[in-house]
């Protein structure tokens, strides 16, 4: 869908969650992605692919170190080629408090990374780290996935959290247990002024079985249902893995979820200072921001 700058919100112009070949699971680069982000009118493109890692950890779903001097390069070269089109450098990353120095010194101080997105593809349980998707399996990990994803909001490293709701492709349950949790994950994200990602991904994969019902993995339907309640702030992203999934119809409908749900302004008014900003000053280099103390 091409965008009508004159008519649509600055919410609808944005993308803050794309990625490219280096994550080993996305196709194209930074160039095809920025020229189907100017063929939509978008106002806002922001890069935010899978942060490598100093222990080389899961390096089948993220970035090698190798790549991470041309990933930069490549965002910097964009920058003054696809003017007016406003590109920024981001990366989404998994919450591992050992390499939080390498979060804040690295990515943010010496390669001036424009935000960082938190990215809770897994979570530590006892020591064992469990993928979020499949590894929500009982109460227990429930709890310790929302514990965890709490932390990882109070850490100060994150401009958005992503996909809030990614265990829902393999948690059927929203029992009192799961209201509970999630209204504690709510709260927190409302209180540490944090924003919270619809992300059209999810509406692009295969249904899965609900009961009665089918239904995408996410976004889940009571979760955003009691995210209105709370008034919480919120991003809609791509999470594009291939240049076509730019504004494409999985964002539409994530458009149309977050409009039937949310109050637009309480909801999206942070992405007018985002925008006007270029996400420049969005994001302090130490980390602290929204007035929040850094994770230490």
């Amino acid at each position: 869908m091409i965008i009508n700058p004159a008519t649509d919100p600055v919410w609808r112009n944005i993308n803050l969650h794309t990625h490219t070949w280096r994550c080993h699971h996305a196709q194209g680069d930074v160039d095809a992605y920025c020229q189907k982000a100017r063929e939509r009118n978008l106002h806002l493109l922001g890069f935010s692919d899978h942060t490598p890692l100093p222990d080389g950890r899961w390096a089948s779903i993220r970035m090698d170190m190798s790549h991470l001097e041309a990933y930069d390069l490549a965002i910097e070269t964009a920058r003054h080629q696809y003017a007016p089109l406003h590109i920024l450098k981001g990366m989404e990353c998994e919450f591992v408090p050992e390499f939080v120095n390498f979060y804040r010194e690295t990515l943010l101080d010496e390669r001036k990374f424009d935000y960082l997105v938190g990215g809770v593809h897994l979570f530590d349980c006892d020591g064992q780290w469990l993928y979020t998707s499949g590894g929500v399996q009982d109460a227990k990990t429930l709890r310790v996935y929302t514990d965890f994803f709490i932390a990882a909001m109070d850490s100060g490293l994150f401009r958005f959290m992503a996909h809030p709701d990614l265990f829902a492709g393999s948690w059927l349950h929203w029992d009192a247990q799961t209201q509970s949790c999630m209204r504690a994950l709510l709260d927190a994200a409302r209180s540490l002024e944090i924003p919270l990602e619809i992300n059209a991904n999810g509406l692009r994969q295969w249904p899965i079985q609900d009961g009665a019902c089918r239904r995408q993995p996410y976004p889940w339907l009571p979760f955003w249902e009691m995210a209105a309640e709370f008034q919480i702030q919120v991003v809609v992203n791509a999470d594009a893995h291939h240049p076509d999934e730019i504004h494409d119809g999985a964002v539409q409908r994530a458009f149309l979820m977050a409009e039937s749900l949310l109050d637009q302004h309480s909801a999206f008014s942070w992405l007018e200072f985002f925008h006007a900003s270029h996400g420049r000053s969005a994001v302090r280099r130490d980390g602290a921001e929204n007035g929040r103390i850094p994770f230490q």
